[in-house]
């Protein structure tokens, strides 16, 4: 029997073509089962998220939006109606209680996130249920990174990620958009700062329980030049300190604990504040010498170039710090 599978949405209302984008793009999926849509609207008045989706693609019915496909006009659209509701987040603001109101309001089988600037591609769905055939928990697949024109595959190498390959490592391909999994088993965590590597908490938390099974290949497009996390330094710098101290084992593994605080370093540097930004890099150096985010913040805290530019220079070849 196919598994249903519930989509969660977060949206805070201001990227209403990205948005409508991204829900054509779960809607267009090949998928026999159900497939429940929640778009959650989050500090934003849901009614004003229904007006977006209302798009030049889309239809109303009985409170519901409904995918029509181009060129229709009146009567009932090809292919029928696929629900979509929209809801506002009734716990803590941010991203990770809206996608906890949309798995509140799901009774499928399966939750799947898609970030509201992010593109499913074609087969995402059905190659991550078909890893799932074999008793996994959480899927993850492969990503295609977008920033400003240019766009670049980032694959794992792998058909199964670990929790110790995601404490060496991000893994950047292992997004939130990217998650599926068995609803009831795990949550986002609303504790984390202004909603900071929460994704990755929950993937490290799902792959302890079990390594995650992972289609790899580009399924979902992923935007990085809209993103409203890429710059916030202070927040970024308490997302990570958040999850030094929910998974210790961090500070362990040589290359995750320098890559870590490195990226503490680079913050640090992006925000001027020098001697926190030496302070860390030094720890880098010392967990692993040839971890390069620590000479980069250095240079980012001598003024010797601008973190907006380290940044740029970085997401145009598909990485981050």
């Amino acid at each position: 029997m196919t598994p249903s599978v519930g989509v969660v949405v977060p949206t805070r209302g201001d990227r209403p073509g990205p948005l409508r984008e991204a829900v054509a793009a779960v809607l267009a999926q090949d998928h026999a089962g159900r497939l429940d849509v929640v778009v959650v609207a989050d500090g934003v008045s849901p009614r004003e998220v229904s007006r977006q989706l209302a798009g030049r693609a889309y239809g109303w019915g009985a409170g519901q939006v409904g995918l029509r496909e181009a060129g229709q006009a009146g009567g009932q659209p090809a292919g029928g109606w696929e629900a979509v509701r929209v809801l506002a987040n009734t716990r803590t603001p941010g991203l990770p209680g809206a996608r906890n109101t949309g798995i509140d309001a799901c009774d499928t089988d399966l939750i799947a996130f898609c970030d509201d600037d992010d593109v499913w591609l074609p087969g995402k769905l059905a190659a991550q249920l078909h890893a799932l055939r074999d008793g996994g928990e959480f899927a993850s697949c492969g990503i295609e990174v977008e920033h400003r024109g240019h766009r670049v595959a980032r694959l794992a190498g792998a058909s199964v990620v670990t929790a110790a390959d995601l404490i060496r490592s991000r893994m950047v391909m292992v997004h939130s958009s990217t998650f599926l999994f068995r609803r009831g088993e795990l949550r986002p965590d609303e504790s984390a700062p202004a909603g900071q590597n929460e994704d990755w908490d929950l993937a490290l938390r799902a792959a302890k329980r079990r390594p995650l099974v992972h289609a790899d290949r580009p399924l979902v497009l992923v935007r990085w030049a809209g993103s409203h996390y890429a710059a916030r330094w202070a927040d970024r710098i308490a997302g990570l300190e958040w999850m030094l101290a929910r998974h210790p084992e961090l500070a362990v593994d040589p290359c995750g604990a320098a890559r870590v605080y490195g990226q503490l370093a680079f913050g640090h540097a992006a925000l001027g504040r020098r001697r926190a930004a030496v302070r860390w890099a030094a720890r880098a150096f010392a967990a692993r010498p040839r971890e390069p985010r620590g000479p980069i913040a250095l240079a980012v805290a001598a003024g010797l170039v601008s973190a907006p530019r380290v940044l740029s220079a970085l997401h145009n070849r598909g990485h981050g710090i």
